[in-house]
């Protein structure tokens, strides 16, 4: 496959740049990969089309306030500094990305707050706009991360061009979310409310957990038209015994299994064993999906609908095959469903 058959054409007005008022109120649409039938849904309906015995697989990671702004020192420039991950905690080392890059060099410091009592400084370079920044901070560690959290905003996702809200702090986690690391939310779980989370367990639909600490690579622009030769980052994931006792035994059972958007597909696929079943994973997956690709694990999939030439169209085209997903993104434009993170989903069965 090359790049450019990942292209298609997206109005501005159909990115979402807020979620529904309910989580479980935006627009569904099933999609059928053997035959390509699809029809149109709430979200909540999806209690329709799952039965007792059935698994849906989460990603349980959760989203921290990984967008700060700091003054550079003398010259009092405004600096975007956004947490990738801690390096170190008893030094207190994060490898962030920095905007404007040209401006900060190895031994700047950077001051952050009203009163500018966080104070970091710059010790590496890691990329044209990669930093590793230590901050000079004397507390616990545990009081450090909440001072230094207090100070941080939402990272919403490139495509969507307004500042954070205050809402996005909750409108931009799954409900469920509770292993701190990601910078980016696993989309298809902020559908999921209370209520039908209730509902699908009252209906004996199983859930089960996996961790992939979402980053930014998902959103890094593909340079190459060859597929084959795009390079993904590296991603921490974690497949728990319990989930993977879980699955296997929903597979023996020929029951399905759903992964919850493009996160759990990767992270499932790189766990995957023989005969269907999964092995447990404690480590970190590089893994790029796109079409050919045989799925041995999930059998169903939730997922948002993804921007032109992403990594998880890629990923979403090679689970419900090329032809099928390329057509229902043609459908889903033309009946103005939304897109992104705060946009519709799309269930892929069959």
């Amino acid at each position: 496959m090359k790049l450019s058959q990942f292209k298609f054409n997206l109005p501005d007005e159909l990115i979402a740049s807020h979620p529904t008022p309910e989580r479980d109120e935006c627009r569904l649409m099933v999609v059928d990969r053997k035959t390509g039938a699809i029809s149109h849904h709430i979200f909540k309906d999806l209690l329709e089309f799952f039965d007792d015995g059935d698994l849906l697989v989460f990603n349980d990671t959760q989203v921290f306030p990984a967008l700060l702004y700091g003054n550079k020192e003398k010259t009092g420039a405004r600096i975007e500094v956004f947490l990738l991950r801690e390096l170190n905690a008893d030094n207190k080392l994060w490898d962030v990305l920095v905007e404007p890059a040209r401006k900060i060099r190895i031994g700047n410091k950077l001051y952050f707050g009203e009163d500018e009592s966080m104070v970091a400084e710059v010790i590496d370079n890691t990329t044209s706009r990669g930093r590793t920044l230590r901050f000079l901070y004397d507390g616990s560690h545990e009081q450090f991360k909440q001072d230094l959290f207090a100070l941080g905003m939402t990272p919403l996702p490139p495509y969507i061009t307004r500042e954070p809200e205050e809402r996005d702090a909750t409108d931009y986690q799954c409900i469920f979310a509770e292993k701190e690391g990601a910078v980016v939310a696993p989309a298809a779980g902020l559908h999921f409310s209370r209520t039908l989370l209730t509902r699908l367990e009252i209906k004996g639909v199983k859930k089960a957990f996996i961790t992939v600490h979402n980053g930014l690579g998902a959103f890094r622009e593909i340079d190459v038209e060859d597929l084959t030769k795009h390079r993904m980052d590296s991603e921490q994931m974690i497949a728990s015994p319990e989930l993977v006792d879980t699955v296997n035994a929903t597979r023996d059972a020929d029951h399905h299994v759903c992964a919850v958007g493009t996160s759990v597909l990767r992270a499932m696929a790189t766990a995957e064993s023989m005969g269907g079943h999964m092995k447990t994973y404690d480590g970190w997956t590089n893994k790029f999906i796109f079409p050919p690709y045989d799925f041995t694990v999930a059998t169903d999939l939730i997922t948002n609908f993804h921007m032109p030439y992403s990594t998880m169209l890629m990923m979403v085209a090679a689970f419900g095959g090329y032809d099928v997903v390329m057509n229902a993104y043609n459908e889903a434009v033309k009946e103005g469903y939304r897109f992104g993170c705060y946009g519709d989903a799309m269930l892929i069965q069959g």
